[in-house]
């Protein structure tokens, strides 16, 4: 038994596909087959169904991977006692981030990160909760920026930040005029939404779950953009409900066609989320004083009870 042999097992478990591991692996196909199949044979078990597709773990090879991943984990610990003693953070650290919160704390976040760690090397992706959940369980990923709580007792968060959500109305709103609104408010307005899979869209309903009329668009337009929604309001009336984040990014005209939500105001809960075996500790924390660097102190100190579930 070796560690390439573990390592072979767990990306074939992530991936479901023995040309995207080995590929993964930068082993030719043949070469991980063969040193799965000796795996299974020193094993005595089969570790992978091949019957079915994409290949699924037998009952028993699920048992293996998830030991296989505990193990590689352990190994890496040895590097990351070694990073521990340099002076600077260095290494690779893989993020997830919904597209709700990327365009909007990333950049200057980024900047800041690489300006100050310039041997760290960031691969970020953008995907829905649910993709994220996925990876940080392959190990796809190292940790994640999302919506929480998730409530999953393989995932430890980090709570990062509170951020109000803002409702966004065209010109033609009876709401218009107002200062503040309330959630009921909302009753009887077209609210547009992002598609499914996104939490922000689960976010929204919720909210607006307390009024019965209110209206969801009659039109599907799937998209997982923010901006899109905005345009969407813009130019066909109806509401929407942005991030607090993203006011930085309107113009001034569209500034005005914002409303705040009177107390107690609907809230999100904005976590760095890691698998509980995560060892990149040094990195993570600096990925997080960068983060905290950019959020404004009132968006810290929010309290946990006015956060809207998923």
């Amino acid at each position: 038994m070796s560690l390439v042999q573990l390592e072979y097992i767990v990306a074939l478990d992530t991936y479901r596909s023995f040309v995207v591991a080995a590929n993964k692996c930068f082993v030719t196909q043949p070469t991980l087959s063969m040193q799965v199949q000796k795996f299974e044979s020193l094993l005595g078990v089969k570790i992978f169904d091949r019957a079915t597709q994409p290949i699924t773990p037998t009952e028993i090879g699920a048992q293996i991977i998830e030991q296989a991943r505990v193990v590689l984990q352990e190994n890496k610990k040895i590097k990351e006692i070694i990073s521990n003693q340099q002076e600077d953070v260095i290494g690779e650290l893989k993020i997830g981030i919904i597209p709700t919160i990327a365009p909007y704390l990333l950049p200057q976040v980024i900047s800041n990160l690489l300006e100050k760690h310039p041997n760290m090397q960031l691969l970020i992706w953008e995907y829905t909760t649910e993709d994220i959940i996925q990876n940080l369980k392959t190990g796809v990923i190292d940790c994640g920026i999302l919506a929480t709580p998730l409530r999953n007792d393989n995932l430890i968060e980090t709570p990062l930040y509170y951020e109000n959500f803002i409702a966004y109305l065209s010109k033609s709103s009876k709401l218009f005029k107002k200062k503040t609104i309330d959630v009921n408010d909302l009753e009887n307005e077209n609210i547009w939404l992002l598609n499914e899979g996104h939490c922000l869209r689960t976010q929204v309903l919720n909210i607006c779950r307390s009024t019965q009329n209110n209206r969801i668009q009659s039109l599907t337009y799937n998209t997982g953009s923010v901006e899109t929604l905005i345009r969407m309001v813009d130019a066909n009336n109806g509401a929407t409900l942005l991030p607090e984040l993203a006011l930085g990014h309107l113009s001034t005209k569209q500034l005005n066609k914002t409303k705040y939500f009177k107390e107690p105001e609907p809230v999100r809960e904005v976590s760095l989320v890691t698998h509980k075996n995560f060892i990149k500790k040094r990195m993570l924390n600096a990925l997080k004083e960068e983060i905290l660097v950019v959020i404004p102190k009132t968006m810290r100190s929010r309290k946990k009870k006015d956060v809207i579930g998923l």
